[in-house]
C-alpha cells in the first residue's frame, strides 16, 4: 500500500527538520509507541502496542532515519514484528519553507504487511495505516507549535 500527504508546520524549515528528528518528540507522537530507544546513527528499537481494529498488538520494530539533506530531506525505514504479523515501510518527509516562519512537509510511504494482518484487507489496512500517519503529522504540529509558543 502506498500514500502521500502534506501539511503546514508553523515553525522555520531548521527548526522543523530539528523537532522531526528529536528522539523524545518522536516517542510523544508515533501512535502506540512505549518506547523508542537509539541503538546506533540514527538507528531505533521501538516497542509499539496498536490497537486498531485486527492489526491491534504489540510490535517490536526498528526505525532507522536514512538519505539525510539537512534541512529538507529524509527517509525512514521502519520493520515491526508481532504476533498480528510484519510490517515494512518506507516514508520520504521533504520540507520546504513557506514563508520566514512556517514549513510545508510533504511526505509519501509505501508498506508492505504480511501474516494474519495481511488478511484483514488492503482496504482496512490502507484506512489503518492513513489513521497512524495523520495521526502522527497532527501530534507533530501540535508539539512543534507548543514548543515554539514555550521558547
Amino acid at each position: 500500500m502506498e500514500g502521500k500527504g502534506n501539511m503546514v508546520l508553523e515553525a522555520g524549515v531548521n527548526r522543523a527538520y530539528e523537532v522531526l528528528l528529536d528522539p523524545a518528540v518522536l516517542e510523544k507522537c508515533i501512535m502506540g509507541c512505549k518506547k523508542l530507544v537509539l541503538v546506533g546513527d540514527n538507528k531505533y528499537e521501538a516497542e509499539l502496542s496498536i490497537g486498531i481494529a485486527a492489526i491491534k498488538g504489540n510490535y517490536s520494530s526498528t526505525i532507522e532515519i536514512l538519505d539525510l539533506e539537512e534541512p529538507r530531506h529524509y527517509k525512514l525505514a521502519v520493520k515491526g514484528e508481532g504476533a498480528p504479523g510484519t510490517v515494512e515501510a518506507v516514508g520520504i518527509v521533504d520540507l520546504t519553507p513557506d514563508g520566514e516562519s512556517s514549513t510545508l512537509l510533504n511526505y509519501s510511504y509505501e508498506a508492505e504487511v504480511g501474516g494474519k494482518v495481511a488478511m484483514v484487507g488492503q482496504r482496512m489496512l490502507g484506512g489503518v495505516a492513513k489513521l497512524v500517519i495523520q495521526d502522527f503529522f497532527k501530534k507533530l504540529g501540535k508539539e512543534l507549535k507548543r514548543m515554539e509558543q514555550s521558547a
